[in-house]
């Protein structure tokens, strides 16, 4: 389908017309679908702010997300695989099937008064083709006239994003954050230069589909290909086969199912010249596959944080295969990057290690209603410290070596340890928990808990998993469970995780 002015004006006004104002957050949750597409420029016309909420969110992570920034609509399509949008709400929201649309009045979430589904017309919800007409003239003023009162450092577009105290956090972004970094992300490509149709299999929950691929579009006046709902390696090769596509986005984990699927070699891929792969380290074998078997001679790396609207580093098309394969890239224009010695503070030397911090129009606002977290991580001269340890070369291209925290990034998702140790500290045989990232091959990084169950206690790795299916979201739950006795620990007594994942990558025969 097409996205047109005209249909997302007459989304602004509609929920302008059913009670949403200027300030409002209007959390989005579901799948890659036109209307994620329509909400996302529609609540940014009316200067309502999207929150953009992950599919495969059970009752108890969304509800955590609309009470933590205060939504007061939620819009979500009725059902997506296993996913029952509406049922699941239900659990934190009972009132919904009793109330009027709009007139939501829940206990739990005292914030939220409106439910749009996509699809079929539910009790307590309007049906987005309602929202679409409901919007007259009236309306369309005052939308103009909210038009004219937004400014470009105004938040529109909260993002949860990672961290190690358990939790995740709201990383707010601007309309100046956003549209400046989608512009220079498609400067970088050479959108500019030539046509390009760019693949985009990345979700849209994601700042590398909503920013590096819609908005991104939209600035520079070129076709987006949504190949699926959520990723399929199939239909990616299908989308750029079909519709001729010059570029793809996507994670190594997206990147490596597409070159392993059985027909890989049917699909005609001369169309393609570059793209993006994101979102996780890369490893260099695969970068070198993509560049000869997809014919994505002119594939860069991208790296950044929600934080940072997200990219701040990113190749050139021209790179040679040394700077493409081990590096990510060069700074963006209009951002700054310095190497900081995590002890000393002192500026690094070059090709010396120290914590990667950003500063420039892409730094978040903050977090929402979080000031203690924002202090964390932006100093008060507004550089913001990525956690990362990197190094930089003479040439300014950098190098990601790891990271000062414990996140694991599986497949491109950031996960918390200290959250997925929170939750299963909830079942009644476990004493205590360590989750670990362990390699892997194919998502970069796999979950490993590591359990001690209480004295006297039995317990299998099938029922910890039972157990978090449907309280927790699919790719949180651990791929592995390991049960010990003891952990490694320091003389002080305390968990030396890294000791604990050596050991677990060993014993897995890694």
């Amino acid at each position: 389908m097409k996205l047109s002015c005209l249909q997302v004006d007459q989304a602004a006004a509609g929920l302008l017309a059913i009670g949403l104002t200027k300030g409002d957050r209007l959390g989005m949750w579901g799948p890659n679908k036109y209307e994620w597409v329509l909400m996302q420029f529609a609540t940014a016309q009316a200067g309502i702010i999207l929150v953009s909420v992950n599919p495969a969110y059970q009752a108890q992570e969304l509800e955590f997300v609309i009470k933590k920034v205060g939504c007061k609509a939620l819009v979500f399509p009725t059902q997506f695989k296993t996913q029952r949008y509406y049922e699941i709400l239900k659990q934190t929201c009972p009132e919904l099937e009793k109330s009027s649309p709009g007139g939501i009045k829940s206990k739990r979430l005292p914030d939220l008064s409106i439910v749009i589904t996509l699809d079929s017309k539910l009790p307590g919800a309007f049906q987005m083709s309602e929202v679409m007409q409901a919007g007259d003239s009236s309306h369309m003023k005052q939308l103009r006239e909210v038009q004219q009162t937004l400014s470009c450092n105004e938040p529109i577009n909260i993002q949860f994003t990672s961290g190690t105290t358990g939790s995740p956090k709201g990383a707010t972004l601007s309309h100046r954050n956003i549209v400046n970094n989608a512009n220079l992300i498609g400067l970088r490509l050479g959108i500019d230069q030539q046509e390009s149709r760019s693949a985009l299999p990345v979700p849209l929950y994601h700042c590398l589909g909503s920013v590096g691929g819609s908005m991104m579009m939209a600035v520079h006046g070129a076709p987006a290909i949504f190949s699926s709902l959520s990723f399929e390696g199939k239909a990616a090769l299908e989308a750029v086969a079909q519709e001729k596509c010059s570029l793809l986005h996507g994670t190594p984990t997206m990147y490596i199912d597409m070159l392993s699927q059985p027909d890989f070699d049917s699909y005609d891929l001369s169309s393609l010249r570059g793209g993006v792969i994101a979102g996780s380290p890369v490893p260099p074998e695969i970068m070198k596959k993509i560049m000869t078997k997809m014919n994505m001679r002119d594939i860069v790396v991208a790296y950044g944080t929600t934080e940072n609207s997200p990219v701040t580093f990113m190749g050139f098309p021209q790179d040679n295969v040394s700077q493409r394969t081990e590096t990510v890239g060069c700074i963006f224009p209009h951002t700054e990057a310095k190497i900081e010695d995590p002890e000393t503070g002192e500026i690094a030397t070059l090709n010396s290690p120290g914590e990667l911090q950003i500063r420039g129009y892409c730094t978040m606002l903050g977090y929402w209603e979080d000031p203690s977290k924002t202090n964390e991580v932006i100093t008060d001269d507004r550089w913001y410290k990525t956690g990362d340890i990197a190094v930089l070369d003479k040439y300014g291209y950098c190098k990601i070596i790891g990271r000062c925290k414990d996140m694991i990034i599986r497949g491109g998702e950031n996960i918390y340890p200290a959250e997925l140790e929170q939750f299963l500290h909830t079942h009644p045989k476990i004493e205590e928990v360590q989750v670990i990232g362990v390699k892997d091959q194919r998502m970069g990084e796999e979950i490993c808990a590591c359990i001690r169950v209480k004295a006297g206690q039995e317990c299998t790795a099938e029922e910890i998993k039972a157990f978090c299916k449907g309280k927790i979201s699919h790719f949180k739950i651990p791929r592995y469970i390991v049960f010990m006795k003891k952990y490694p620990l320091t003389v002080s007594g305390k968990i030396q995780k890294y000791k604990l994942r050596e050991q677990m990558e060993k014993q897995l025969l890694f």
